[in-house]
């Protein structure tokens, strides 16, 4: 059916469920924002025209539905702290997470746009490191609440007709300075135990953040150097909060433009540069909704004005920065990945598996997450058949799910 009529079935969320679990990855991240773009030109009308970032679901939703379809892989909804209780929250992963007989993962966010935040009831949001210690406190919230069932609480002995050990559940009494929550949940526990945390943060302080709490940290770092890092300062903050680094997997964004020869890959390419240039607002406006930064107030052929800031995504506007070393803003956009990749991939499956392997071997781990602002059958079909068959070969990833949980199939390979 035509894509205005079907957006709202979750069909090709099910499909991708099913193909990347065929493909043996270890999650799906489910990103997510909770309002419509109006950062260009002060407006909705260039989001909602081209459906930037809109129409979106709720996550736990279709997060929900795609456990259904599954049995392996992890699923990883995207929440904002500023939008639900830490006790609404903790609920809903849990829950997530039995259905799902352990698979669940929680993308945090602390949310960086206005627009968002006045959605639910604030003037704004707050100061950018202010929500990453809002946020602290949210988690010991969450993993207290989590934690409120000890292991083998529940009892479900038949012939006594106990099921719940009542010295096992204990309240959690948080009384924070943001948050408060007196527990137990009443969901009972998640599977495994409290569910693995994934991070995007890039900021000095999003990485202080990533290094106390996160499983898994999604991260934009261009080039090996930057890479690694990138890696080694959050080894760091994780020493420093008594973590061993091997137990959080750091996966760098890529988007991989494969062909079935080189010319045809550089095709490809030319195609993909083809549509940004043609897409010049429409990036810009996508970029903008990021950062909370109006594009359409500035001369496209001059350079973004220094004393441009923002309390959004800080690492975007930086690496934008880097990038343009001057240049007006049309032609920055030009070699601008609106992703940002980590590193340049481009070529046939078994060039792209090779190169992948090279730049791990560098950067010392831990793998890569597929960004694909572009996902449809014919992207999911060439990463399935293509490329991770061409990795297999060379022993980069798995054949097979060894574990029956999330955490442990994370940290197994």
């Amino acid at each position: 059916g035509h894509i205005g009529q079907t957006w709202m079935r979750p069909e090709l969320f099910l499909d991708m469920a099913r193909a990347l679990e065929r493909a043996c990855f270890d999650y799906i991240l489910l990103e997510d924002s909770s309002y419509v773009g109006e950062s260009f030109g002060g407006s909705t009308e260039i989001y909602l025209r081209n459906g930037l970032a809109v129409p979106r679901q709720d996550p736990s939703v279709v997060a929900a539905l795609m456990t259904q379809v599954t049995s392996r892989i992890g699923i990883v909804p995207t929440f904002g702290t500023y939008a639900y209780h830490p006790y609404l929250l903790a609920r809903l992963v849990a829950t997530l997470d039995q259905v799902s007989g352990g698979r669940i993962g929680w993308n945090v966010v602390t949310g960086s746009s206005d627009f968002a935040a006045m959605n639910f009831g604030m003037d704004g949001m707050p100061e950018h490191d202010l929500r990453y210690d809002m946020a602290d406190e949210y988690m010991a919230a969450c993993r207290g609440l989590w934690g409120s069932w000890e292991p083998g609480a529940i009892i479900a002995d038949r012939h006594s007709g106990v099921l719940v050990d009542p010295s096992k559940v204990h309240a959690v009494n948080h009384d924070g300075t943001y948050f408060k929550t007196r527990g137990p949940l009443n969901s009972g526990p998640a599977p495994q135990g409290q569910p693995v945390i994934a991070q995007a943060g890039g900021s000095p302080r999003g990485r202080r953040f990533a290094g106390a709490h996160a499983d898994t940290i999604v991260v934009s770092a261009k080039g090996v150097d930057a890479m690694r890092d990138y890696r080694d300062d959050v080894h760091r903050h994780m020493i420093a909060n008594g973590r061993d680094p091997a137990s959080c997997k750091i996966l760098y964004l890529i988007n991989p433009i494969l062909g079935e020869t080189p010319a045809d890959a550089e095709e490809q390419r030319r195609k993909r540069a083809g549509v940004a240039e043609a897409h010049l607002e429409q990036r810009l406006a996508h970029f903008g909704k990021v950062t909370n930064i109006d594009f359409g107030k500035f001369d496209l052929d001059e350079p973004l004005p220094d004393d441009v800031t923002t309390n959004g995504h800080q690492l975007n506007l930086e690496q934008f920065r880097t990038m343009a070393k001057g240049r007006s803003i049309r032609e920055t956009m030009a070699s601008f990945n609106a992703v940002d990749l980590s590193i340049d991939l481009c070529g046939t499956p078994d060039a792209v598996a090779a190169r992948m392997g090279e730049v791990m071997e560098a950067v010392g781990g831990d793998g890569y997450l597929f960004s694909m602002p572009n996902v449809n059958r014919r992207t999911l079909a060439e990463i399935e058949d293509g490329l991770i068959p061409a990795l297999q070969d060379r022993g980069l990833v798995r054949k097979a799910y060894e574990h029956e949980q999330f955490r442990d199939n994370l940290l197994a390979f």
